[in-house]
């Protein structure tokens, strides 16, 4: 008989030994679907809310889900990386709707770890957080861009006393009575909502309530119940003044918070069966969205002469105020609304710890022309809620940006609304809408 050399021989033992290795080991794990991911994904996003109160903004998906047992947080971000992983392994779909969910699976995933760390007591500084929650850095101003702001307020508030003892003064004139407020903001909300219907398809249930409470670090609040349905919250510790009817009425309602989220619920959990719309975790990229959506809306409803005219034929006569003084109004809110990015500066330096809470609301005093107790309450806003915000004045900007370069600039009202329905109701996120 013929012997097999040596070579042959450890050929042999060795693709044995391989194939013995093969059939004991378990074979790869199956790529995990995007559908079960998102499945995963929600159920996090409710575990966190166990741990974090505020975490959980809205959720209107299977009640049985919101009933887990308590999870630890390192378990949350152990099974966060796990899905992140998951998600990495998808193959990549021709279809732009399906990038970009994964895209949002993957951002507010992270955005989630990011809070994990948060909670387990990691410090991030002020723009560590911003990127790390909401995938956005706000840009820094100096003091020297305010004081620039503030000289061209001061001829528009002569008289004697500082700037914001003055601007306190002359805008008591224009405070709504809060024996008149629901009526002015039902008006506001009317108008805004009849705009909206007019270039917007909403879902023929869709409704809200309005509620007026105290004691809030906020000034208005859209809490989405799901079924088309929104309860806006007024906050009136502190007087509402004539411009934060329509303010509050298009940010809270129309085309702001309640069309965005009735919207997602309709076009994506419902239609499309993309479970992960139906929460939403407040400290994540889609908070940049939905607010400078709500933000930027007020200028989408309505143009600038539009509102003034509506405001002076409706708003102010609602509301006892001489319509007469309605462009002199504006000519002053204009300009203080170029101090928003006062509150980002504030906060940057009392997150990082450079100034406390007293020199946080002095700042905002000086630079933001806020009197004290809506700046002592404004510091409440950022000691609650932190890095959020950039929400609001970045991501207006950010959103104007995104429509105006696809067509949707003021003098373009139809293409706006169009741009403007396309976002709200698509999964996009900061880095969907980012100039670079």
């Amino acid at each position: 008989m013929k012997y097999a050399s040596p070579v042959v021989l450890l050929f042999l033992f060795l693709a044995a030994w391989s194939a013995e290795a093969a059939a004991l080991s378990p074979s790869p794990p199956m790529v995990t679907s995007v559908q079960e991911i998102a499945e995963a994904y929600v159920k996090l996003v409710l575990a966190m809310g166990q741990h974090d109160p505020d975490y959980v903004d809205a959720y209107y998906g299977p009640p049985d889900w919101k009933k887990q047992e308590k999870k630890p947080l390192d378990a949350i971000a152990r099974d966060a990386t796990r899905l992140l992983d998951q998600l990495a392994k998808i193959p990549t779909s021709t279809d732009e709707m399906e990038q970009l969910r994964c895209r949002y699976l993957t951002k507010q995933l992270s955005a989630l770890q990011a809070r994990v760390r948060m909670l387990n007591g990691a410090h991030l500084k002020f723009d560590e957080e911003s990127q790390a929650l909401y995938d956005a850095v706000a840009p820094s101003f100096s003091d020297a861009h305010f004081q620039e702001i503030l000289a061209r307020l001061e001829p528009k508030l002569p008289g004697d006393g500082a700037l914001l003892q003055r601007y306190e003064k002359w805008r008591q004139a224009f405070v709504i009575p809060k024996d008149k407020l629901d009526t002015v903001f039902q008006l506001a909300i009317k108008a805004c909502r009849e705009r909206t219907l007019a270039h917007i398809k909403l879902p023929s249930n869709e409704n809200f309530s309005v509620e007026y409470v105290t004691n809030k670090p906020w000034g208005g609040y859209n809490w989405y119940r799901g079924n088309y349905h929104s309860v806006i919250q007024v906050n009136t510790d502190l007087p509402v003044y004539i411009d934060r009817a329509i303010d509050l009425a298009a940010h809270e309602g129309y085309p702001g918070h309640h069309v965005y989220n009735a919207l997602l619920e309709k076009n994506l959990v419902r239609d499309r069966g993309w479970v992960e719309f139906s929460v939403y975790p407040l400290f994540s990229p889609q908070s940049l969205i939905a607010e400078g959506t709500a933000n930027f809306g007020r200028e989408v409803v309505f143009t600038k002469p539009e509102r003034l005219e509506f405001e002076k034929e409706v708003l102010w006569p609602a509301a006892g105020i001489d319509s007469s003084r309605v462009k002199e109004f504006y000519e002053v809110q204009d300009l203080v609304k170029k101090l928003g990015y006062a509150t980002n500066e504030a906060a940057r330096q009392y997150l990082n710890g450079d100034i406390n809470a007293d020199s946080a609301a002095a700042w905002l005093q000086k630079y933001a022309l806020m009197d004290e107790k809506r700046a002592k309450q404004s510091t409440k806003f950022i000691e609650k809620y932190r890095s959020y915000v950039i929400n609001y004045n970045l991501g207006e900007d950010m959103v104007r940006s995104y429509i105006e370069k696809r067509g949707g600039a003021a003098d373009q009202p139809e293409q706006r609304w169009r741009e403007f329905e396309q976002l709200l109701a698509s999964p996009r996120l900061p880095g969907d809408i980012r100039s670079d």
